[in-house]
């Protein structure tokens, strides 16, 4: 291949297709304006002025759009990171808070160095039902406050949104159909003078671009050691909703991405946010839908116009993106819940075929989601419920069965099924102790010992028949097996 060849093969799709150029600049468009309430929004709950959590949207889209390892997802300030750290900011201040959002960047560049993204593959699919349809359910909810002890018109234009973001992709998919819903409310309000809650009552928007500072903080170990734990928890948080989301965009799009540099990109954006003042962020799931799944974004552009087109939007065009009504944003946001949710998950043939225990996760990650607002609480509880589950499921198929000689001298006990901590303790009461000849044979062609609590039973069978006088030989061990129990065997029991 040539090196104009390989130039041309390696130049993002937006350079040379001016179909995906459009596509990407529009989406970035229409993400930018659903960011702005959110970052608002989420900049309220944790306390903070308004252009805080603008700042961070920002500096995280442009710099993740870099950095990190899943094209098109958008990352900005969230509510989950906004929830774990209200309470620093609240009892010692935004220089805390800003010096907290660096550390978590710290964090996170080191988890995702260790290879902490190896973990999703612990993720079950259920929970991943799960954590998406609670994702939808949240947004929802997020919209409720929006249309509750509002003007009348609120509804009409609600309404009339989303009739247009169904039925105007019918006639042409050139434009985004969120984007033509917002600007046309957005007309029909200033120009009839519809008094409905808009985008400026909200908060002030910022009038100039964020200036790059250190945290207000004493450089001291007492500091440390306060935001050490938020920065903590907030880059775990940060983490797995970004590795979560970043799945879930793989999916959709069919396409692979890179969770170990989405893990050190997001550190690195998050450092870059707290340099410059923003209060941290992460992947954001609605925005990521919006842009993915609804304008049909594929590429980095996107994700680094949203960020630019944000901060257009508020310097330069602030006074016209203050006169949007949040009627149209909810609109939006209404329409990818719907897109989000996995409805074929709910359906009644899929709850039929679906066995109790896969349901049962699913559901328990939704509930500990919309209970917590907290996506990490919801993925973990799922997680671990769902090894159980597997672990008893696994652990049944587990049996012992016995054959004596004809002469009455050897017993041979046939072992199957996998042996570990939960199968295995079940193991020890399954033997004639008393009853037995004196020699006994364990046979475990069929078996597969794994941890040490297997290993440790065995030693407690060849204890119990030694003290009665009797001789135990444990065979067919396969090769993995047969090293774990000479390492192990006499050790983990003190026999």
């Amino acid at each position: 291949m040539s090196s104009a060849a390989r130039m041309r093969a390696l130049r993002p799709d937006w350079l040379s297709d001016p179909r995906v150029w459009r596509t990407e600049v529009l989406a970035g468009l229409v993400v930018a304006l659903a960011l702005i309430p959110e970052a608002i929004s989420f900049s309220i709950i944790a306390g903070v002025d308004p252009a805080v959590g603008l700042f961070a949207s920002f500096t995280m889209a442009v710099v993740i759009s870099v950095v990190g390892g899943r094209r098109a997802m958008i990352s900005a300030a969230t509510g989950a990171v906004a929830l774990v750290i209200a309470p620093l900011n609240r009892e010692h201040g935004l220089g805390y808070l800003v010096a907290a959002v660096i550390l978590a960047g710290v964090f996170q560049i080191v988890l995702g160095a260790l290879g902490v993204a190896k973990l999703m593959r612990f993720v079950p699919r259920s929970v991943m039902v799960g954590f998406v349809n609670s994702l939808a359910i949240l947004i929802f909810m997020a919209q409720v406050p929006e249309m509750s002890d509002v003007p009348w018109p609120v509804y009409p234009l609600v309404a009339a949104g989303l009739a247009l973001m169904v039925f105007f992709p019918k006639l042409t998919t050139v434009i985004p159909a969120p984007l033509v819903s917002i600007v046309t409310l957005t007309v029909i309000t200033v120009a009839a003078g519809i008094a409905v809650p808009t985008v400026g009552d909200k908060g002030a928007l910022p009038s100039s671009l964020p200036v790059p500072g250190l945290p207000d903080v004493p450089f001291t170990v007492d500091t440390l050691t306060t935001i050490a734990p938020y920065a903590f928890a907030m880059a775990l948080v940060g983490l797995m909703e970004s590795l979560m989301t970043a799945q879930l965009v793989d999916e959709i799009t069919d396409t692979r991405s890179s969770k170990t540099r989405e893990s050190v990109g997001q550190g690195v954006a998050n450092i870059v946010t707290g340099f410059f003042g923003g209060m941290g962020g992460c992947a954001m799931i609605g925005q990521t839908m919006i842009n993915v799944k609804v304008s049909g974004a594929r590429t980095r552009l996107s994700t680094f116009l949203a960020g630019v087109f944000l901060m257009v939007l508020c310097i330069a065009f602030g006074p016209v993106v203050s006169d949007i009504p949040m009627a149209a944003l909810v609109a939006v946001m209404v329409m990818v819940c719907f897109a989000t949710f996995d409805w074929h998950s709910v359906a009644p043939a899929t709850l039929r075929r679906m066995p109790a225990g896969e349901i049962a996760v699913m559901v328990l990650t939704v509930l500990c989601v919309v209970a917590t607002h907290n996506l990490a609480v919801g993925v973990v509880a799922g997680s671990v419920t769902a090894m159980v589950i597997f672990a008893r499921r696994v652990a049944r198929f587990a049996d012992v069965t016995s054959v004596t000689d004809p002469d009455g001298t050897t017993v041979v006990y046939a072992v199957t099924g996998e042996l570990f901590f939960a199968s295995a303790n079940d193991l020890i009461g399954r033997f004639d102790y008393a009853g037995d000849p004196d020699r006994v044979i364990v046979d475990l062609s069929a078996a597969h010992v794994w941890d040490a609590s297997s290993v440790a039973v065995l030693d407690a069978v060849e204890t119990k028949y030694a003290a009665r006088g009797k001789t135990v030989e444990i065979t067919g061990l396969n090769h993995a097996s047969a090293d774990l129990h000479a390492r192990l065997s006499g050790e983990v029991s003190g026999h």
